[in-house]
């Protein structure tokens, strides 16, 4: 028996596949939701992607990965409508909640402004930051 410091994507891909199937032998109620990624992107007249969310939906609800909008484009609501096409597709997935994570330097304000609820933050992380968990109820 052996543990190698590696990266290996199909490894990685491997573990992940057998964490999932745990889960899903002991949840049996949630057992045939499949799990769904989900992007939004903004592309400006040149067809150059300006901004985007991406997220993915498992267990009835919608966890957001990443959004994000070019300097050059924030403040014109954005953002707000990046949020807003990801809930509306969360509520038609029959998602009970969105999640997300953000940093002090980055966009808690933002998700309080659009109905999150903080339900963990974890303080000085990174180092002089904290890092804000956020939930929305649907």
């Amino acid at each position: 028996m052996k543990i190698v410091k590696q990266w290996v994507q199909e490894d990685s891909d491997f573990i992940r596949k057998k964490v999932i199937e745990y889960n899903s032998n002991n949840l049996p109620d949630e057992k045939n939701v499949l799990s769904e990624n989900i992007s939004f992107v903004i592309r400006n007249d040149q067809e150059d992607i300006v901004g985007g969310i991406t997220g993915r939906i498992y267990w009835h609800h919608l966890s957001i990965e990443f959004l994000w909008v070019s300097e050059d484009y924030r403040h014109e609501g954005f953002g707000s409508k990046l949020i807003k096409q990801m809930e509306e597709f969360a509520i038609e997935k029959d998602c009970r909640l969105i999640k997300v994570d953000t940093f002090s330097f980055q966009a808690p304000e933002f998700y309080k402004n659009h109905g999150f609820k903080v339900f963990g933050v974890i303080e000085d992380h990174p180092n002089g930051h904290n890092q804000y968990y956020f939930e929305k109820r649907l």
